[in-house]
């Protein structure tokens, strides 16, 4: 049998809708980043891309959206993680070469 047979297309819609929210760039590299540093907050984000806070906020909205980030206030600040550990491991399959 060349298909499943299940036809559950809620659960590839939700697949769908990670890709394409990590279908960006600068998305990419925000996750990369923050699983190197576990969690950072925007102005940490916008230094390290030389992107402006507007465009780097928009970016995480779409993640936030998405399921693959969440945000904690820490006082002032508001600091970003990744929330699922598949999304690390979805990035780590896509830059393996890069990682040797």
């Amino acid at each position: 049998m060349l298909f499943p047979v299940d036809n559950n297309f809620k659960a590839y819609h939700q697949a769908a809708e990670i890709l394409k929210a990590l279908a960006h760039p600068v998305r990419l590299c925000i996750i990369r980043g923050l699983m190197e540093k576990k969690q950072c907050n925007v102005s940490y984000m916008q230094e390290c891309l030389d992107l402006p806070q507007s465009t780097v906020s928009q970016h995480l909205q779409k993640l936030r959206s998405a399921g693959i980030v969440e945000a904690e206030r820490n006082g002032l600040e508001i600091h970003y993680r990744i929330v699922d550990e598949k999304i690390q491991q979805l990035i780590t399959v896509l830059f393996k070469e890069e990682q040797v």
